[in-house]
């Protein structure tokens, strides 16, 4: 018991330390941006893309980056198995929202005018 507590917290500490790795390598490239901002646009877009490229291999080597990409690879399973209206179900569907809406601001401006006479011949 002792020992899997240990390696708990063993566990625990390389995943900190891993996160730390992450913020520094953010850290660095904003930093090295700014600092050879003289430097061609391509060189600091390409360091800065390898830098985060780099910082995600390392966030995802922790149990909570394990979580998130395990969540990504779920959610795009799910995202397949979703079957998406054709052209047609699409238009035909905002065409009636469109139609609903005007009808209920009709509907609005006709009872916002009837309390604005209302409150007229009431106040005078």
């Amino acid at each position: 018991m002792a020992t899997t507590e240990h390696n708990d917290g063993a566990q625990n500490f390389i995943d900190w330390m891993k996160w730390m790795a992450v913020l520094a390598l953010g850290a660095g490239g904003v930093f090295g941006n700014w600092y050879y901002q003289d430097e061609s646009l391509l060189i600091r877009a390409v360091a800065l893309v390898a830098t985060g490229l780099l910082a995600g291999f390392v966030a995802l080597q922790t149990e909570r980056g394990q979580r998130v990409w395990n969540l990504a690879r779920h959610a795009r399973t799910e995202l397949r198995r979703v079957v998406w209206p054709t052209r047609q179900e699409a238009s035909q569907t905002t065409l009636i929202v469109l139609i609903l809406i005007l009808f209920f601001s009709l509907i609005l401006w006709g009872l916002d005018s009837l309390l604005s006479m209302l409150v007229q011949m009431v106040l005078g």
